[in-house]
């Protein structure tokens, strides 16, 4: 049984739904509303499991599913080495975002990564704490800053609405995904100018331990290359 893991909600998992169909496996829910089980008409042997979209890197990793449909962020930070635990097969074309970092708009001196740097080594001297950045993507995040040279600041962790964390006062500046910029802006936030950490978007991702002829077979039948 070749298993495809999918967004269990809204728009991500309806384009998914969208994507497969057009080549000819149509998808559906199954069962109750709160049921995460799904159907696939148009292929034997074919089954979806719904889960949110943040499980479905560590479950490509594991092998417990073949196929996966994640944000391409996603699979990035949640996976060490994720290039030799998953293929990236094919980008869909849909979940456009930016990981970028974010700091209010009142900080009118500080518009780019160097600026950030000032201001957090600046700010650990008077607060005597370092600098907060609020985000869901520690490994990009922090990996993107030491390449940076920045070091006065602290992750903490955003389980919610990253952009209200400033607001909130749990944090001076964010790391998140945005499309539009428009939440951003509804919380009075600015992205840096050259804080672009990763361009993302929903992409059809291959566990590496599933090799096998059959699960080759439903992506070529996709018109899908795979590594």
């Amino acid at each position: 049984m070749i298993k495809i893991g999918l967004p269990s909600k809204g728009r991500l998992m309806e384009q998914s739904f969208d994507w497969f169909s057009a080549r000819g496996l149509k998808m559906r829910k199954s069962g109750a509303e709160r049921e995460y089980a799904g159907a696939v008409d148009g292929a034997d042997g074919v089954e979806i499991v719904l889960l949110s979209a943040g499980e479905i890197p560590q479950e490509l990793a594991s092998g417990r599913i073949d196929l996966g449909v994640t944000g391409s962020d996603l699979v990035r930070d949640k996976l060490a080495d994720w290039s030799h635990q998953v293929v990236e097969v094919a980008a869909l074309g849909f979940g456009q975002a930016d990981l970028i970092i974010a700091v209010p708009v009142a900080w009118i001196d500080v518009d780019t990564i160097d600026d950030l740097d000032a201001a957090a080594a600046a700010f650990r001297i008077r607060h005597r704490h370092r600098l907060r950045i609020a985000t869901k993507y520690h490994r990009l995040v922090r990996d993107f800053l030491t390449l940076h040279g920045v070091a006065d600041y602290q992750l903490v962790d955003s389980q919610g609405a990253t952009e209200a964390t400033v607001k909130n006062l749990t944090a001076e500046a964010i790391a998140d995904i945005t499309s539009s910029g428009e939440t951003l802006k509804a919380n009075h936030l600015k992205p840096l100018s050259d804080s672009l950490i990763l361009q993302s978007q929903a992409t059809l991702f291959r566990s590496a331990l599933s090799q096998s002829r059959a699960v080759q077979a439903l992506l070529n039948r996709l018109g899908a290359a795979s590594g």
